[in-house]
């Protein structure tokens, strides 16, 4: 595998308060790689810093051999990366299928909407993206009819849709409840085949099962880095969690 993320020693500080504090991590082309750690380690500015939400205050962000440090956001969304947030920002109003069919067009050019073979091509990437979240029967629904977790769901055929290479999940199981959140685990399994997703969860069971490597943070810095089975074991690790469960 390559490396498909590389973080160097990425600080942020806004005014006295430091977020992250030198953090370094790498991530394969291939991988879902989990980030986990206490409320306020720093997990969810880390990745608004690898997205361009936030600029790092020091260190380097290289993907896929460029370094995007100081990139602005709209420019790192081009070359590959997506950010879904915890809270959705689907459109209510409009169909299920029609939230689908405007994040594919993001990336289409004009000429290419109006040939006729375009629209077609395009409403085969739609269905096969609703056919992979299990909401291909609610095409025609609108979206603010959708459960919580169909909408976090919606969110993630959306953000695919953009075709990015890294996918960056922030707490995507958050409110859901067990059933969903295991139907969750199955989809992403299946969308990870084709695209690099760096995972933020509180639920450390879900991301146990579902990571092949996983990173700790506390207080902005790393304190762990490896499988979960060599992550139980790390006394730092352990030291965090229990202290402060």
């Amino acid at each position: 595998m390559t490396e498909v993320l590389q973080i160097d020693a990425v600080a942020k500080h806004y005014g006295q308060l430091a977020a992250l504090k030198g953090v370094s991590l790498s991530v394969e082309r291939g991988q879902l790689h989990g980030l986990i750690g206490p409320n306020g380690s720093g997990k969810s500015t880390l990745l608004k810093c690898i997205a361009g939400a936030e600029i790092a205050s020091s260190g380097r962000i290289v993907f896929d051999g460029r370094d995007i440090t100081r990139l602005p956001a709209d420019r790192r969304a081009r070359a590959g990366l997506c950010l879904k947030f915890q809270v959705t920002s689907i459109l209510p109003l409009l169909s299920v299928y029609d939230n689908v069919l405007l994040a594919v067009q993001r990336g289409t050019g004009l000429a290419q909407l109006v040939a006729s073979r375009s629209r077609a091509k395009l409403r085969e990437e739609v269905v096969a993206l609703l056919k992979a979240i299990n909401l291909h029967d609610r095409a025609d629904t609108p979206a603010e009819a959708l459960s919580h977790g169909q909408q976090q769901w919606l969110e993630m055929a959306m953000a695919l849709g953009q075709r990015p290479s890294l996918l960056l999940l922030d707490e995507p199981t958050a409110g859901m409840n067990r059933e969903e959140r295991q139907v969750t685990g199955e989809l992403l399994k299946e969308l990870a085949r084709d695209t690099t997703v760096i995972l933020v969860e509180h639920d450390l069971d879900f991301v146990k099962r579902m990571c092949s490597l996983i990173t700790v943070l506390d207080q902005g810095r790393v304190i762990g880095n490896g499988t979960a089975d060599e992550i139980e074991q790390d006394e730092n690790v352990k030291g965090v969690f229990i202290g402060r469960g």
